[in-house]
């Protein structure tokens, strides 16, 4: 355990400069793609909520190691939480599960996964993220009526905010929706298309949603590094004060024993004395 907590400690520092160095890109990519979709008049899939949605895809990332406290627990409670509310509204769920421990809590409740992807959870790469975010996808553009068709797409990770504090969240991914506080600052700009809107917005797509799957994923490895760090560490220090309290009461059996010679031994002179 002390091992497993120096290992973390050290991967961790990594993870965290990957994650401040892929934030940034993630955020001013989602800001382009919410510009150009609202000065647009196009009717696009990345942009155009369905009235009545029907079927909606569920992405949960875990881990693939245990060792880690309930990090890989609390992200599967938050998407048992939002499958949930989505059925509750009479929408179908389809799960996409990254992580081995996601992927053996569905298969030993015999629940059914549309995909799943397992080896890189505490290291990703973007070849990962495109990989899962081909599937999803293509499950968007897909006609609902079909097998794999969905309406709205989820990501359920867990977001590192420190060293001592990572929250599973739910984030909605598809269709793209303006937040609340999202006001224009200064002079409207004037946007041109070329070739034109649609176009554009097709090669955004795929950028747009590797760019936050990718960023689930990092933050996810963070907070799965600061996870095991913090579970080892208290392992390696209740084991050291089990080790401790078993010692002394070696030590006092063994003197009580050393104890009970002596004084059989002084009880056995003094017998043969008289």
């Amino acid at each position: 355990t002390r091992a497993m907590e120096l290992i973390s400690a050290s991967r961790i520092v990594k993870a965290q400069q990957r994650v401040r160095a892929s934030s940034p890109y993630a955020t001013e990519l989602t800001n382009v793609v919410l510009s150009v979709a609202m000065h647009s008049n196009t009717a696009h899939p990345l942009i155009t909520a369905v009235e009545n949605p029907k079927r909606a895809a569920v992405l949960i990332i875990t881990a693939d190691r245990g060792m880690a406290g309930a990090y890989s627990n609390a992200a599967i409670k938050e998407g048992d939480l939002l499958i949930a509310s989505l059925r509750a509204r009479g929408m179908a769920v389809d799960s996409y599960l990254v992580g081995r421990k996601a992927v053996n809590f569905y298969r030993f409740r015999d629940r059914n996964v549309a995909a799943s992807w397992t080896g890189f959870s505490d290291n990703p790469t973007l070849e990962s993220a495109r990989e899962v975010s081909v599937g999803l996808i293509t499950s968007y553009l897909s006609d609902t009526d079909s097998a794999l068709g969905v309406d709205e797409l989820y990501v359920v990770y867990t977001e590192f905010k420190s060293m001592m504090t990572q929250t599973p969240v739910a984030k909605l991914i598809l269709p793209l929706s303006a937040p609340a506080d999202h006001e224009p600052h200064g002079i409207m700009a004037l946007y041109e298309f070329e070739p034109d809107a649609e176009t554009v917005l097709n090669a955004l797509l795929p950028r747009y949603v590797e760019a936050r799957i990718f960023n689930a994923m990092l933050q996810s490895a963070a907070s799965e590094h600061a996870a095991r760090r913090r579970a080892m560490k208290s392992a390696t220090d209740n084991a050291d004060e089990l080790i401790k309290s078993l010692t002394r009461l070696a030590n006092a059996a063994r003197q009580a024993e050393i104890t009970q010679e002596i004084s059989e031994i002084v009880g056995g002179a003094d017998a043969l004395a008289s």
